[in-house]
Parts: structure tokens; C-alpha cells; sequence
């Protein structure tokens, strides 16, 4: 099928964007890399009348260090953020479940801002923002204001954007030195969507767990961060026995469905799985 017929308005910057959306209301979409936004044209789940083209405008693919975090322009594409030197040495979680995200031609294209728009319930990128603390700048009509990811991310292919809004930057905590991370992931082939992902950020202080953030997908639509399971490791010591009953804690608490990936039992198994080695890997990361 093709898209249904639309007005195509190529911004030439965020403000050039921002009054294409305010004139142009919900019968507007902002069109980056297109990698999600386009085949859904195409199969006529969305219809939009106007295209608003932000690709081109310059500086919103930047990478650059701010104060304590790394700041990630929207229209950076996918690729060059997985092989940024400065996401590697500050925010290591997040370059590591880079290697998991889509498949290379499509992460050529792809940007991190359309990603976190989009919302996939699959998708790595927002869960690890989520547990990185991330803050998301948005750009709209009365100006900037900043979301923090724990309240950006609301259900499925749900953000907390206005329609007059467009994401401008992500700003992502620098990760403290010592600190342990880990992120697991099940997929039918590498690249394709996650059956169930597993992330972990955690400090082993005095052979116990501290600042203990755990996160999956795949274990239910509105899941992301889990903190009954960070209840069970905070302050406990820091062994084998603790990690087998936090990892039961979470299966407990999830709520998986079947689909044409796994059924809820699998599903269920890879969660004990994955967060297993997850905590086991970042207690190995983690200095005392």
C-alpha cells in the first residue's frame, strides 16, 4: 500500500517547526528518519494530512557533554549515537544496549528522538532512559520545558509530548564511577524486536546492594522499571541467594502476554533468566 495523499513543510529550524505544528494541529506529523513513521503511512495505520520535515535542521543531531550529562540532540541518528566515544565513556549502559537496537540500515536512519517518540513497548532506548534518570527537552509555542523520563514514557506508543511540542534534546546523567550496569536481551534474530530485555544499575557498598535500579521489557505493556524488585536487593547483601529472590520478586510481579513471538510461560522463564545474569554481570562490574 502507499501512505494517503499529504503537504510536505521541510523546517529549517526547531522554531521553523514548532509554528508548522502550532498552525497545523493534529492534522500534522514531524517526520525525522522515518523509520517507524513511514511504514506505518503506508499501511494506513496513521494519515496524516501534513508532513513536517525536521531532518535537515542543523545543530538537533549534536552530541556534546553538559554539566554532569551527556546531551544527545534529538535528530542524532541511531548509528551515531551507538558509536559516539562520549556515550561509551559516560553512559555506558545506554551504548550497550545500543547494540541490540534494529538492524544496521535501519539504525542508519533512524534517530534517537523519533525512537523515543514513537514508544515501542519492544524498544530498549526508552527503558534505559528511564533508568539513567534521562530528562527530555521539549521545545513548544510558550518555549522549552524539561520531562523527566520517569513521567515521559505513559502507555503503549503513549508519551507525555503536547501536540504543539517537539523533542529538541535528551539530556542523560553521567553514570558514577564504580558503578555496576548490565542489559540482556532475547530477540528471534539480533536486531529484531525484544521477546524480553533485562537492564540493571547498581553500587555493591560494604558487600551490599545500593542504588539498585532493574528494568525489563517484555514483562507487561506499562512495566519499565520494577521497584519491588529494587526493594528486594537495596541494602541486601550482595550474593547469589539475594539476586534468586529478587528475580523472583520480578516474575512475580510481571504480567506478560502471548503474541506471535512467545507465549506469557516463555516470556516468564526469560525474565528469570535475563535478570539473573543482568544482576550477576553488574554485581561483576561493580567496585566495593
Amino acid at each position: 500500500m502507499k501512505p494517503s495523499p499529504f503537504e510536505y513543510v521541510r523546517a529549517t529550524s526547531v522554531a521553523d517547526a514548532v509554528k508548522a505544528l502550532a498552525a497545523h494541529g493534529d492534522r500534522a506529523k514531524l517526520l525525522a528518519g522515518g523509520q517507524s513513521l513511514i511504514p506505518m503511512m503506508n499501511f494506513r495505520m496513521v494519515a496524516p494530512e501534513v508532513l513536517i520535515d525536521i531532518g535537515n535542521i542543523p545543530g538537533l543531531d549534536e552530541i556534546t557533554i553538559g554539566d554532569g550529562s551527556v546531551q544527545i540532540g534529538a535528530g542524532a541518528r541511531h548509528n551515531v549515537v551507538m558509536a559516539s566515544d562520549v556515550v561509551r565513556q559516560h553512559c555506558p549502559l545506554l551504548a550497550d544496549a545500543y547494540s541490540h537496537v534494529a538492524h544496521f540500515t535501519i539504525r542508519n536512519r533512524g534517530t534517537i528522538g523519533g525512537n523515543i517518540c514513537h514508544h515501542d513497548p519492544a524498544s530498549e532506548v526508552p527503558l534505559v532512559l528511564t533508568l539513567l534518570g534521562a530528562s527530555l527537552v521539549l521545545a513548544g509555542p510558550k518555549g522549552n520545558r524539561t520531562v523527566p523520563a520517569d513521567t515521559f514514557f505513559l502507555g503503549m506508543m503513549e508519551t507525555a509530548i503536547a501536540e504543539d511540542e517537539m523533542l529538541v534534546r535528551i539530556d542523560v546523567p553521567f553514570q558514577p564511577a564504580g558503578e555496576g550496569w548490565s542489559f540482556h536481551e532475547m530477540s528471534v534474530r539480533k536486531g529484531d524486536y525484544a521477546i524480553v530485555c533485562a537492564a540493571v544499575r547498581l553500587t555493591v557498598k560494604d558487600g551490599a546492594f545500593h542504588d539498585v535500579r532493574v528494568g525489563f521489557n517484555g514483562a507487561g505493556t506499562e512495566t519499565k522499571r520494577m521497584a519491588g524488585v529494587e526493594q528486594a536487593l537495596e541494602g541486601k547483601p550482595a550474593t547469589d541467594a539475594t539476586i534468586a529472590a529478587a528475580v523472583k520478586v520480578a516474575v512475580d510481579l510481571s504480567d506478560p502476554s502471548d503474541d506471535v513471538q512467545a507465549d506469557a510461560a516463555y516470556k516468564r522463564d526469560l525474565l528469570s533468566a535475563l535478570g539473573r545474569r543482568a544482576l550477576e554481570q553488574a554485581r561483576a562490574r561493580a567496585s566495593n
